[in-house]
């Protein structure tokens, strides 16, 4: 299905709830419900933690998860955040009742595989981000699906028990080995790739930081298989006014351009992009 984008809504969402993970990761839950009904796996929203000219610009999100009431209608959505600037402290220290500004949803978002082929995705750290609205997307669908998520500790792996919980099949991987197979998550998945017969498709989906995705996408070509990556790019528009968040990638003569994430994107083919 070809995908086309909608106008965005532009709000000021009241914070919901903030729950936290750890001392730097938190979900936080915000009422809009225009952006909620509207946001398809894959795209992501901009967002500024207070108003005013402090911070100045917004800030990219992929939207995790899409908050319904009891009769199943979207009210808002959630963001997981990493406590890293002075942006995301203050989404970290966000309360119930503050505002945000956000503006959403934007970009291409994924494009969904369909049974008998399988789904894996494949997320590190706040790469996990797009999969919870995609993995439940992919299982309304039939598509049987696998999460490889990989990080540097047992501590910041999240929401483990809800992708299990949902019927996805989870594989983990930590640096430290406190869970999961020790080492970086692209030799579990790698294996699997090896031993799944050619004959038997895959999509893999990945999103994470820039090495992990770069990893992804060789192992991919190596055995054949799609691979469609979100991008994490620093954005100040996120609507293709700034080209603060060009990637360069290679057109189907094999020639050499860069598309700016946030209307190319931030999902896009694994093998068009360069690496290197």
């Amino acid at each position: 299905m070809q995908y086309t984008a909608a106008m965005p809504s532009d709000i000021a969402a009241e914070v919901i709830s903030n729950t936290p993970l750890s001392n730097d990761y938190n979900v936080l839950a915000l009422a809009a419900p225009a952006i909620a009904e509207a946001a398809i796996p894959g795209q992501f929203v901009m967002v500024k933690a207070a108003r005013g000219l402090d911070p100045l610009l917004r800030r990219p999100f992929s939207v995790f998860e899409i908050l319904n009431n009891g009769a199943g209608i979207p009210t808002g959505f959630s963001l997981l955040n990493k406590r890293i600037g002075p942006s995301t402290s203050r989404l970290y220290d966000a309360r119930p009742g503050d505002i945000v500004d956000v503006l959403g949803p934007l970009g291409k978002p994924f494009t969904l595989v369909e049974p008998p082929a399988e789904a894996w995705m494949v997320a590190g750290g706040v790469g996990l981000a797009p999969f919870a609205t995609l993995a439940q997307a992919l299982l309304n669908a039939g598509v049987s699906t696998t999460l490889y998520y990989g990080a540097r500790r047992q501590e910041e792996l999240f929401y483990v028990d809800w992708f299990l919980d949902l019927g996805v099949n989870v594989v983990l991987s930590t640096e430290d080995g406190s869970r999961g197979e020790r080492g970086r998550i692209i030799a579990p998945l790698e294996q699997a790739l090896a031993a799944r017969p050619a004959e038997q498709p895959v999509t893999l989906y990945a999103c994470g930081p820039e090495g992990m995705l770069a990893a992804t996408a060789k192992v991919a070509a190596t055995y054949a298989r799609p691979c469609q990556v979100s991008v994490e790019r620093t954005m100040g528009c996120g609507m293709g006014g700034c080209y603060s968040c060009v990637v360069p990638m290679l057109n189907e003569a094999g020639q050499r351009h860069h598309v700016r994430s946030c209307l190319a994107g931030p999902v896009l083919d694994a093998d068009r992009i360069c690496w290197e």
